[in-house]
């Protein structure tokens, strides 16, 4: 990823305050568990979905988290960032 302008990091971060805890912890596990691979992810919550092995249980929902994780990589994609270099988990 390129370095962010800061009228572009100003927009990211306005995305990042409005964020729901839900999906600042699948940003932060994406980073953490899965190398920053969305496909990773996406790929772990299929298996889970169709009773196969799975890497970690992220939730009780996981149509939810695949429809959370499509919007978030839409937004990395058409802006150009990588959401983990703008959030921390809160406590």
């Amino acid at each position: 990823m390129t370095k962010p302008s800061d009228q572009k990091t100003s927009m990211v971060r306005a995305f990042v305050d409005a964020m729901p805890s839900e999906e600042r912890l699948l940003v932060v596990l994406k980073r953490e568990l899965y190398e920053g691979s969305w496909d990773e992810m996406l790929a772990d919550l299929q298996a889970r979905l169709d009773n196969k092995p799975y890497i970690f249980k992220l939730a009780n929902r996981i149509t939810d988290d695949i429809d959370r994780i499509e919007r978030l990589e839409e937004f990395e994609r058409n802006h150009n960032v990588d959401l983990g270099d703008y959030i921390e988990l809160k406590p």
